[in-house]
């Protein structure tokens, strides 16, 4: 007997090949072996490159010699020092502009002369570079952590807020509706329909301000700080030691990868009823 939205179609059980198929579209379709293989050809690149032109350590070191000085940055423990204090700029930054960013974005999403009144002040700060008015935030807030911090979150801000408006108006109106008819308070909308809806949209903005923060960081280490990646860089390029800059650019790419590829994990994780769902209805 089949249910009425079946019609006379047959539902067929999921074989096990359509089952590894589906989770590996959910893995992602990039071998590590794929990655692997693309470092490996961008570090003969550059060795073939150092070699041929045979520049000066100081201009263009080679994989080698940034190798061997980030076992010694590794070793004397400035590397993880530095590294611990950029990651905890980051991520209190990432979390500072993300929630700021939520809720003002909720409260846009509602009000239309809110939105109004707000727009014109938040694309002018966008019109801004943050490099320009990082000097200022260090002035009035100190060398201290708590100018990177506000930096880091100022970057992150416009992209989450943007995302969060766009998801949720993106909610169907007939969803809306159907809540309605079925008296759900406010609290149960925004929690059954509005997040749910929004969520995709929103940890997009999320994956772009993981990696925004980053250059938050390295910016505000920039204009004024005694530690941090980008107070290693510093000292390295005012010694000459272009293998330690190198070291420390590296240790940044490594730190928003991971970053991003732990919104991507979140992602996963938290629409993994909508991939479910899509692949239901892919076998009806």
């Amino acid at each position: 007997m089949s249910l009425p939205w079946q019609g006379k179609r047959k539902v067929e059980p999921i074989s096990p090949e359509k089952n590894r198929l589906t989770m590996r579209d959910l893995a992602g379709k990039h071998s590590p072996w794929v990655i692997l293989l693309s470092i490996g050809m961008f570090i003969g690149a550059w060795q073939l490159i150092t070699t041929w032109r045979d520049y000066p350590a100081f201009i263009l070191p080679g994989p080698r010699l940034v190798a061997e000085r980030f076992v010694r940055a590794l070793a004397d423990g400035s590397l993880l020092r530095h590294s611990g204090i950029t990651l905890l700029e980051v991520l209190l930054g990432l979390l500072a502009g993300s929630v700021s960013a939520t809720a003002l974005g909720y409260l846009l999403a509602k009000s239309r002369l809110l939105e109004r009144l707000l727009s014109p002040y938040l694309v002018a700060s966008q019109a801004i570079p943050i490099v320009a008015i990082a000097p200022l935030l260090v002035i009035w807030f100190g060398p201290g952590m708590a100018s990177k911090v506000l930096i880091c979150a100022l970057i992150v801000f416009f992209p989450v807020l943007v995302n969060t408006i766009v998801g949720l108006r993106a909610v169907p109106d007939n969803l809306r509706d159907l809540m309605r008819s079925m008296r759900a308070t406010r609290r149960q909308v925004l929690r059954y329909l509005e997040i749910p809806a929004a969520l995709p949209i929103f940890l997009g903005g999320l994956r772009i301000g993981a990696t925004l923060s980053v250059i938050g960081a390295v910016v505000g280490e920039f204009v004024g700080s005694d530690r941090g990646l980008g107070f290693l860089i510093n000292v390295g390029r005012g010694q000459y030691d272009t293998a330690l800059v190198f070291v420390a650019i590296f240790t940044l790419v490594a730190m928003a990868l991971a970053l991003y590829g732990l919104v991507v994990s979140l992602e996963r994780r938290l629409l993994a009823w909508r991939n479910a769902s899509n692949h239901f209805r892919e076998t009806l």
